[in-house]
């Protein structure tokens, strides 16, 4: 697969939909194309074991990240489980101008966000096969205790009662296909991974 070209401006691609539904792993694969890319987010929540500043996150203090939304800073915000995320607009342009794709996985609430102001993008929402599903993989991902779970659970049911604001919706039933599917509305087939 050979790199974009530069003289061509790459599209924003947003991927949300509730936690647990897979978005980080359709991101994950999608990246490994070279026509797509990531932009670092900012977070005010503590590092993870592995976890690294400004390739991972770019990890903020309440107080910094206040002073740069108010600067402008960030292209959306918003507060997800007592913690502040955002996404930082010289990140998004820095990709679009490479010619890639930038694969912004963002919650509900940052796409209504990016709608509202009119940020153009391919707005995908990623459905889960079933709630039973959804809950089956929460309650899988480990790390969270009961009430995280159940907490993720109670903010899913209205996650996807907003679904049907998004342009495009997208069942997480089978990684490659969810991401062909994903990858195919921004005009991109991807090639079948190695083994």
């Amino acid at each position: 697969m050979s790199a974009p070209s530069p003289a061509a401006r790459g599209r924003l691609l947003v991927l949300s939909g509730p936690s647990g539904v897979g978005k980080s792993a359709v991101a994950a694969r999608l990246l490994r194309d070279a026509r797509f890319a990531r932009a670092v987010t900012a977070t005010t929540r503590a590092p993870r074991p592995g976890e690294r500043v400004g390739v991972d996150y770019h990890f903020l203090d309440a107080a910094t990240f206040r002073a740069r939304l108010a600067q402008g800073w960030f292209l959306e915000h918003a507060e997800v489980y007592g913690r502040l995320y955002g996404t930082p607009r010289h990140e998004v342009d820095a990709v679009l101008a490479s010619g890639r794709h930038c694969v912004l996985v963002i919650d509900v609430q940052g796409a209504a966000t990016l709608r509202r102001d009119g940020v153009e993008a391919a707005y995908v929402f990623l459905d889960p096969p079933s709630r039973d599903e959804l809950e089956r993989r929460l309650r899988a991902r480990g790390g969270d205790d009961a009430a995280s779970v159940a907490r993720r659970l109670a903010e899913a049911a209205h996650e996807l009662d907003e679904a049907a604001s998004f342009p495009h919706r997208v069942v997480n039933a089978d990684l490659e296909a969810a991401s062909r599917a994903v990858a195919h509305l921004l005009g991109v087939e991807l090639a079948p991974l190695a083994l």
